[in-house]
């Protein structure tokens, strides 16, 4: 439903036309933005990268902060721009919603045309303009979707941080996990060949017998066989890490000056 307002030239001039117009346009906006503001209090901003990479609390926040290149972390941080986008577009909905029209008598135009008739034909001109009675709550309503839009975005990035954040850190426990395993390991695997080095001269001496040559021997290999697993599982850890980080663990270390 659209209401008019038509004016008549004999009581408004042309600058008195643009003053009006203005006026009614400031006076929309006006009302608008008394409705939605509520909608802009009371909401703050969730976490967002803080982009000074420079400042670096432990290893652990710099791996977070190199894992959130993930493309699925990227897309959602888009989807937030493009809502905080579509939130400005909603509030400047109402502008396209306001139209003006106007129309000029023809005979003021060109007065021969009435010919030797011509009294003069009133009005001259109209000008006005047109404003959708649903203007404000429909524009209002707008707004708020796009504040929902916006939270659901920003609900949809900070679980993707989250998740993105406990991957990567349990990630990098475990491998400082079959990282100390295998330092211990390394020191049984290193007194096992103690061992058996000790069982070959006792053998060769007569003190033991074949039997228990062939037991220290084993047990040696056992001890190697599991520091070779452990090994591999750190190299394992690494290649994961690095998969999600995009960079060598080792480099990241290094920069961190060698404290995991």
């Amino acid at each position: 439903m659209m209401t008019s307002t038509w004016f008549r030239p004999k009581t408004l001039k042309l600058k008195n036309m643009k003053q009006t117009l203005f006026l009614a346009l400031l006076f929309c906006n006006s009302i608008i933005y008394a409705q939605v503001k509520s909608n802009q209090q009371g909401r703050t901003s969730p976490y967002r990268l803080n982009a000074d990479s420079a400042r670096i609390v432990d290893i652990r926040e710099r791996l977070v902060q190199l894992a959130l290149q993930d493309p699925l972390y990227e897309i959602a941080d888009h989807n937030v721009t493009i809502a905080e986008y579509e939130i400005r577009l909603a509030k400047n909905s109402w502008l396209g919603q306001i139209t003006a029209a106007g129309n000029l008598n023809e005979f003021s135009i060109d007065p021969k045309a009435a010919g030797n008739n011509y009294v003069g034909y009133y009005p001259r001109y109209n000008f006005g303009i047109q404003i959708p009675l649903d203007i404000f709550s429909k524009t209002s309503n707008n707004v708020k979707i796009a504040y929902e839009k916006e939270l659901i975005a920003e609900a949809e990035r900070n679980d993707r941080f989250r998740l993105i954040k406990a991957d990567i850190l349990t990630r990098y426990e475990d491998y400082l996990l079959t990282n100390q395993k295998l330092e211990i390991q390394y020191q049984i695997t290193q007194d096992a060949y103690t061992a058996y080095t000790k069982a070959e001269k006792d053998f060769s001496d007569n003190v033991i017998k074949i039997e228990d040559l062939n037991s220290a021997n084993n047990k040696y290999i056992d001890e190697q066989i599991k520091k070779l697993q452990l090994q591999r599982d750190l190299n394992v850890s690494k290649i994961d890490i690095e998969r999600h980080i995009g960079v060598k663990l080792d480099d990241v270390i290094l920069q961190m000056g060698g404290h995991q």
